[in-house]
């Protein structure tokens, strides 16, 4: 897909030709975080907080062949699941975000991972970034994750001026149909990772660069 070279106009109509390009140059929306069900996917993304993907992609494999289930999650001993994800990273607060996940979606979901927004967001270690993942990355419903990929190039392009990450979402959210809310967040954060770094953003190299207000002045 061609880059245009119209300039849009607005934070709504620069957001559309974002999300356009970014298609054309991520037509693959991945989820880095290696994942097969719900559940794994859910305990990958509380242990990502303040940890690289790779990182993750690490411990989970051993995470989840000792714990392969929220029921073996929920009984398993503090110490022993530190030993395993200590590499990612304040691991004994993730410990009991883990334990906590486990034992809620037991005691509350029948072991099984909801699809609801409003309830994703009462399990502990969960708040509205890790359940907008599962809920576009598993169930394809609509949800918006920003980190600090998504924030920190939302800013960048001019798409927004707010620094909370949910003032961030809802005014994304308004600008996309709900369908392409977690392509794009996907698609933002492999550019951010590929091309704009946090300290040294590639302008010369990237395809948003002639909408991009911040093009050339890292920030």
């Amino acid at each position: 897909m061609a880059a245009t070279k119209r300039r849009p106009n607005g934070a709504a109509d620069r957001t559309v030709e974002v999300a356009r390009r970014l298609e054309g140059l991520y037509p693959e929306a991945i989820c880095e975080l290696e994942h097969r069900n719900a559940y794994e996917l859910l305990a990958a993304t509380i242990l990502s907080a303040q940890c690289t993907d790779a990182r993750v992609n690490m411990v989970t494999p051993s995470l989840f062949a000792k714990y392969p289930s929220p029921y073996d999650l929920a009984v398993a001993e503090p110490g022993d699941v530190e030993k395993i994800i200590r590499s990612t990273g304040f691991y004994q607060n993730k410990t009991k975000s883990l334990i906590g996940m486990a034992q809620a979606l037991v005691e509350r979901f029948d072991g099984e991972v909801p699809h609801d927004l409003d309830d994703l967001v009462t399990i502990p270690g969960v708040g509205r970034k890790t359940g907008n993942v599962v809920r576009s990355v598993v169930f394809d419903l609509p949800g918006l994750p920003v980190d600090t990929h998504v924030g920190r190039l939302s800013r960048r392009l001019g798409l927004t001026r707010q620094d909370d990450p949910v003032k961030v979402e809802l005014e994304l959210n308004r600008y996309l149909p709900g369908e392409e809310w977690g392509s794009f967040s996907l698609r933002l954060i492999l550019h951010g990772r590929r091309v704009c770094d946090a300290r040294k953003p590639r302008c010369d190299e990237c395809t948003l660069a002639d909408v991009c207000p911040s093009a050339g002045k890292a920030r």
